[in-house]
């Protein structure tokens, strides 16, 4: 099990979390002049890259947006950033994650995650 970082409520449990896709992936519109095989790609065709990622995420727990960054081959997360505009309800706006290990799977180096669930 993995611990992940929300940037409004702290470090949290995988299961408490929904992936909400790549950040910067535009939709494509107008919606009703998009050919059914651009709206397919849109869909389906996902890059899958190795190393650094950023991902849209919801915090499902407190229905809270966010932005993570992190990396796809040893799970690390490097920062979360809220996605709420500036001048709304302050929260932290950006979250760094200094030396901290969220989900890092290493052997025998402590990991942030859990083996409850094991």
């Amino acid at each position: 099990m993995q611990i992940f970082p929300c940037p409004f409520c702290g470090s949290r449990d995988e299961t408490e979390f929904t992936f909400g896709g790549e950040a910067g992936k535009v939709r494509p519109a107008p919606a009703d002049a998009v050919s059914p095989e651009d709206w397919s790609r849109f869909l389906h065709l996902h890059p899958n890259p190795r190393g650094a990622v950023r991902e849209i995420w919801r915090h499902d727990t407190c229905g809270e947006f966010f932005l993570m960054e992190r990396d796809t081959l040893t799970h690390r997360v490097s920062a979360t950033h809220s996605l709420r505009e500036e001048g709304a309800q302050a929260s932290s706006a950006s979250v760094p994650h200094q030396g901290e290990s969220f989900g890092t799977l290493t052997p025998g180096v402590e990991t942030g995650t859990s083996e409850a669930g094991l």
